[in-house]
């Protein structure tokens, strides 16, 4: 059996100033998202649109916005509606924790929408360029969490090798440590199945509706190793809120499979030159 770390969650610390292992795993996050962002640009189906570094350097700022925004919002409304609603300035209050993924993602997809409108390009073709870019992202949240000894997992069988104590939990029993599982299926695994899918030209929504449906999945199954919020616990059929906001997830991936390409407006074809327009077209 074995046991939480308890590393210090101070990574370093200058006069006054204390920096947190999670900001430094949201700063390895950015960081990877421009590299691996930057390289997308280079493949030859986006090079051809004109997608430069500078255009991915303002995407993450925007992106950065809506992480945080969304993400807070999305734990707020999510998850602790009524304290919050009786605490409005507590909402305010980042420094005491309180994220959510699925509130992230509609912060970003916000973001991104004004970042297209602005530059007038289609929102899809946007997400597919970044979709693959965001699981090693948050394989470093998960990372993060784990350092932390935060959102441990459901009690383990008392003979798993790695079945791990998490003494902020407050019991001894062994849990699975499901940080470590998350990191692993919705970070390093959906990154590495993403990447390749997107290697080569695909229908546009195609990428965005991969991500969507790969990280619904993956995280359906993970939270079934991973304790429930106490404050909510397991809600209808036995699910977790973590599952029930992905089946939303899943089912807008599966219609940007389907039909992603239909939602692009393609400019109309110019008529030869020399040629007269036809007085009338047949029905198609």
């Amino acid at each position: 059996m074995l046991v939480h770390p308890q590393f210090n969650p101070v990574a370093l610390k200058l006069g006054p100033v204390a920096i947190h292992w999670y900001g430094l795993t949201y700063l390895v996050a950015f960081g990877l998202f421009l590299w691996l962002a930057t390289l997308r640009t280079r493949q030859p189906h986006f090079a051809e649109r004109g997608w430069t570094r500078r255009d991915v350097e303002d995407l993450l700022f925007y992106g950065v916005l809506g992480v945080v925004i969304g993400g807070r919002l999305g734990y707020v409304l999510f998850y602790k509606p009524e304290y919050y609603a009786a605490n409005l300035l507590e909402v305010f209050a980042v420094w005491k924790g309180g994220m959510a993924f699925h509130g992230g993602l509609l912060g970003v997809i916000g973001a991104v929408a004004v970042f297209a409108r602005n530059r007038q390009r289609h929102f899809l073709e946007i997400t597919d360029l970044i979709a693959p870019c965001v699981p090693t992202g948050l394989a470093m949240g998960r990372l993060g969490n784990f350092i932390n000894g935060e959102l441990w997992g459901r009690e383990a069988p008392a003979t798993m090798p790695w079945g791990m104590v998490f003494p902020q939990s407050g019991t001894d029993v062994p849990r699975h440590p499901s940080q470590l599982y998350q990191f692993a299926l919705e970070g390093m695994l959906l990154f590495v199945l993403l990447w390749f899918f997107a290697r080569k030209p695909r229908r546009q929504g195609q990428v965005s509706g991969a991500f969507l449906i790969g990280y619904g999945v993956l995280r359906f199954i993970a939270e079934y190793f991973r304790e429930p919020d106490s404050f909510l616990g397991l809600l209808a059929l036995n699910m977790s809120m973590g599952q029930w906001l992905c089946v939303p997830m899943v089912l807008a991936g599966v219609v940007l499979w389907l039909y992603g390409d239909r939602m692009v407006v393609k400019p109309k074809e110019e008529e030869p030159a020399g040629e007269a327009a036809p007085e009338s077209e047949p029905p198609r």
